[in-house]
């Protein structure tokens, strides 16, 4: 049975505990005999694992894996594909843009999640926001792809994830560093989910503070999406997040404030993705990109995620009243296309601007000096 607001609070503590028994034995023994880049390279030549492809050139212990890693959820319909693609024929680029801002900034709120990924190096230290985007920013597109909830490409890309998320997880215990009272289980089954409903309700609050209008029918498509992709995760059917869009926000409601709080691993982690995407937004753009930021999340997450506030995320609050400033500033942002009037929310056609500018800096992610793929590691690298 999946997640409710009844059992959330002591199945997550709970699942704080546990790993990935499965994927952690095989990634156990990739490790003990450093045939680490020969995964990355599989991650890198085989594009999908397709149902019925061919397994039999990969060594047993990996084909046997991935066998049983490519079945289905128990519970996935038809429907839940349907209503998972009306989302994203409606709101896949506006979806993609916040999860790779307002989403990543949201795991970063999480002391245990930030303290991982900053851990990780490559992943989250000096070198990480423009791989952490490129890793990331590979499942939010290919999420909204066609047919890839079909044609076993999600399940694949999400099954490398998996992979890597159990790298980390041994890293963490042969370091002899990570420690297991304060953090339980290094990327845990509670970091997973939790991580799975900032990327999926909290985003669909991230909408609704923005202005955009969700259909039901589509804010359980969007739910059911990360339902499938929290199986290839490799989340046990306890842990699941619930199909249902009000259960799934009433649950995520309850149990956020117990997850999210201010710390010095994520106000770097926020700062450093901050000043990555003003290397590629131009200053109007980036301003932008803060005021949506800090709307979507309200000034209570905002200001523990260490957001500075913007003359435009300020203008939003007195938009009713017609404030002059968003007419400025939106309006020299999008070329005079902004005229606010009394009553109107800023940032619908900012939104547009924004994401068409954010899908720029995917693409770089995607292309310049960031492998597009997730990589497992040998050993840890802190960075700081």
């Amino acid at each position: 049975m999946a997640l409710t607001a009844a059992t959330v609070t002591a199945e997550l503590e709970a699942a704080s505990t546990v790993g990935d028994p499965e994927a952690d034995a095989l990634v156990s023994e990739l490790i003990e005999k450093r045939e680490i880049d020969g995964v990355n390279a599989l991650f890198r030549t085989v594009g999908t694992l397709k149902p019925g492809q061919d397994l039999s050139r990969l060594p047993d212990r990996l084909a046997d894996f991935l066998r049983e890693a490519t079945a289905p959820p128990p519970d996935w319909s038809e429907a839940d594909v349907k209503a998972a693609e009306g989302f994203f024929a409606h709101h896949h680029g506006e979806a993609s843009m916040l999860q790779g801002t307002v989403g990543l900034i949201g795991t970063y709120l999480s002391p245990t999640g930030a303290f991982t990924l900053r851990s990780t190096g490559r992943l989250g230290g000096v070198e990480g926001p423009g791989r952490r985007l490129s890793q990331s920013s590979r499942l939010f597109i290919d999420m909204g792809d066609k047919d890839a909830l079909r044609n076993g490409t999600l399940a694949a890309n999400v099954t490398k994830v998996r992979l890597v998320h159990a790298s980390v997880r041994q890293l963490h215990k042969k370091s002899g560093e990570w420690d297991y009272a304060k953090w339980g289980e290094p990327v845990s089954q509670k970091y997973t989910t939790g991580a799975a409903c900032v990327f999926s309700t909290q985003i669909l609050q991230a909408m609704r503070n923005l202005g955009i209008d969700v259909s039901k029918d589509d804010a359980r498509g969007f739910v059911c999406a990360w339902h499938y992709v929290n199986h290839y995760l490799g989340t046990p059917e306890r842990w699941q997040l619930p199909k249902d869009a009000d259960e799934l926000e009433r649950l995520w409601n309850q149990e956020r404030d117990r997850e999210w709080r201010k710390s010095e691993d994520g106000v770097f982690m926020t700062a450093q993705a901050v000043r990555f995407y003003r290397d590629f937004l131009k200053p109007g753009m980036s301003d932008a990109y803060l005021a949506l930021s800090r709307v979507a999340l309200t000034d209570k997450y905002a200001d523990m995620a260490g957001l500075d506030r913007t003359p435009l995320s300020e203008a939003g609050k007195v938009a009713a009243a017609g404030h002059g400033i968003v007419s400025g500033i939106g309006g020299g942002l999008l070329g005079g296309a902004a005229k606010q009037v009394t009553g109107v929310n800023p940032y619908k056609d900012i939104l547009g601007a924004v994401s068409e500018a954010f899908s720029k800096v995917e693409r770089y992610a995607l292309t310049h000096d960031q492998d597009d793929q997730p990589q497992m590691h040998q050993d840890l690298h802190d960075n700081r």
